[in-house]
């Protein structure tokens, strides 16, 4: 995906996300995260929304602390959330293309820019949450498309787990395999575009997009696309399971980034 079409979807789903904050109110729970209410979310997504565009807005190059969110509630909150969420837009969209700064980990091609890394990052971060307002208010939310989806697979996968700081690990090696089915190539061996090999020890994973797609692994997470993104973030379960379950599990318990 281009930063242009991230830059698109951050904008849709912010938007989305306060809309669903609004109605839910902000004393509602939110089911995919327990303990959170719905101020919780709008708190925590606004500070990131800002801590992220101060990097761009300013260069900064080195890693520095988030900011408290005020304190606010109600009607209040939702409109320092829409106005979180419109600086970091309008920051992203205005940038220079060779913007230099800190990011986290590597930024997706064919454009690895801080500019597309922020974009990117950001555009999954609100994807994700504006999922648990929707969650929150009730009735189905909107379903993540597949394209974008894979694109967060690969994020989640190869990004955030091959930090030191991913606690996923096993004690003996172990191989997992997640498909996306829904994509072209996911169901088979012709495309390896929506299949990748997770290797599991007690180090940080190591993951391959495609490659041995069709070797053994001891476990698969599968299912569609817009499915598998949302479970891999813990928001829902699994679609299907084949193989070690235990795999899964450890997945779910070990993986969490909020």
């Amino acid at each position: 995906m281009k930063t242009a079409e991230f830059l698109e979807t951050l904008d849709r789903e912010g938007r989305s996300l306060a809309a669903a904050a609004e109605q839910a109110g902000t004393g509602a729970p939110v089911p995919p995260c327990p303990g959170w209410r719905v101020r919780d979310l709008l708190r925590h997504t606004g500070v990131v929304h800002r801590w992220a565009a101060a990097f761009v807005a300013d260069a900064h190059a080195s890693p520095r602390p988030m900011g408290e969110p005020p304190l606010l509630d109600g009607a209040a909150l939702v409109d320092w959330y829409r106005d979180s969420h419109r600086r970091l837009v309008e920051t992203l969209e205005r940038a220079p293309a060779d913007v230099a700064c800190w990011t986290f980990h590597p930024a997706p091609l064919p454009s690895p820019s801080p500019l597309a890394f922020w974009t990117r990052r950001q555009a999954h971060e609100t994807a994700v949450h504006r999922f648990d307002a929707e969650a929150a208010r009730g009735g189905t939310p909107a379903p993540v498309g597949a394209r974008f989806a894979v694109d967060g697979i690969d994020e989640l996968l190869r990004g955030f787990h091959a930090r030191s700081r991913s606690r996923v690990r096993t004690s003996r090696p172990s191989v997992l395999r997640v498909r996306a089915e829904d994509v072209p190539g996911g169901a088979g061996p012709a495309d390896d575009d929506a299949v990748w090999t997770v290797r599991l020890s007690d180090g940080p994973p190591v993951t391959e997009r495609g490659g041995g797609a069709d070797a053994p692994a001891d476990a698969e997470l599968s299912g569609p696309a817009g499915q598998l993104y949302l479970a891999l973030w813990n928001r829902v379960p699994v679609p299907r399971v084949t193989g070690d379950a235990s795999l899964a599990a450890l997945w779910r318990t070990t993986s969490g980034i909020v």
